[in-house]
């Protein structure tokens, strides 16, 4: 007699309360056997909330988790194409940190709710994401987080990037989540000395961390559809991802 595992995620678009009780728009995708599973906030890059971020919220649901992806561009373009959306936000200098924090408390709270919840989160960002991920092991209640490439942790924006946000280096030592960063050798924003204090100020704080840097690889090396995309170092990255959320959040 066959006897086949049950294989099955649901995937869908809601609506969520964010910062200032806001109704934000937001993907989620999870398993559909009984569980329990533990919650992942993917934060979308500084490109949107596009297609690479909802297939990666998917992943995580073939993982094991529930996951939900906020769109932090809703209010500057709630209907617009995620290209349009981005730029409207870039326009405008990108997401207020405390407006993030508020968006991603509420998708926090929403996975907690899911009646299959074990009350773990963790947060995973890329790019500007990354960035909002270290901000989420401060500020948002996670049990881990990832930093993938996020810029801006350490040094502050250069003349003319489109985000008008603060560097924060004196907040380190209030991280409150293992944190796994995962870096480029080869990227500008951040740059590998810029990796290097982060982890400096990680180690006088005795915070649990793990980093991963790759030789070759430049920004956006998990991007698949980028010239930037990287597959050693995506694969290794992936592999770390997975271990180091087994480890702290169970699946």
């Amino acid at each position: 007699m066959l006897r086949m595992r049950y294989d099955a995620t649901l995937a869908e678009t809601i609506g969520i309360r964010g910062h200032g009780d806001d109704l934000i728009e937001a993907y989620t995708a999870r398993p559909m056997d009984p569980g329990p599973h533990p919650g992942m906030i993917v934060v979308h890059h500084m490109p949107g909330y596009d297609r690479e971020s909802k297939e990666i919220t998917r992943r995580f649901a073939t993982m094991g988790y529930s996951a939900i992806c906020p769109n932090l561009y809703t209010r500057e373009a709630p209907d617009a194409e995620p290209d349009d959306a981005a730029a409207t936000a870039r326009a405008q200098g990108g997401v207020p940190d405390e407006r993030f924090v508020g968006d991603a408390r509420g998708a926090a709270a929403w996975l907690r709710s899911l009646p299959t919840a074990t009350g773990k989160v963790g947060t995973i960002g890329f790019c500007s994401g990354g960035r909002q991920a270290v901000i989420s092991a401060i500020d948002v209640g996670v049990q881990a987080a990832i930093d993938c490439y996020g810029a801006l942790v350490i040094e502050p924006a250069p003349e003319g990037f489109p985000l008008q946000v603060n560097p924060f280096p004196e907040r380190i030592a209030q991280v409150d989540a293992p944190l796994l960063g995962l870096f480029g050798n080869d990227d500008a924003h951040p740059a590998p000395d810029h990796v290097d204090e982060l982890e400096r100020l990680l180690q006088e704080a005795g915070k649990t961390y793990e980093f991963h840097r790759y030789d070759g690889a430049g920004h956006a090396f998990f991007s698949v559809d980028r010239p930037s995309y990287r597959p050693e170092a995506a694969v290794d990255g992936w592999q770390r991802i997975t271990a180091f959320l087994a480890r702290h959040l169970g699946s």
